[in-house]
């Protein structure tokens, strides 16, 4: 009988321990702005990756047996 009420403080807690952010929390663009955005952001974190790999690349061939070592 009080496993309802425990679900129900349970799901009260978790939605104030989640402040306002949802999943579909609207931020006031288009959706071509959104995408726009995405975009860009995607486009960064790639050259960002891409950048990284060079740096690791150049450090020569120790680095990659010390990365596969710890996995």
């Amino acid at each position: 009988m009080t496993r309802g009420s425990q679900r129900e403080r349970d799901r009260e807690r978790a939605a104030a321990r989640a402040g306002g952010k949802g999943k579909n929390g609207d931020d006031g663009l288009t959706p071509e702005q959104r995408r726009e955005r995405d975009g860009k952001a995607l486009q960064e974190k790639a050259a960002k990756k891409a950048a990284q790999a060079a740096g690791a690349s150049s450090g020569g061939a120790a680095g990659g047996k010390g990365a596969a070592a710890k996995k």
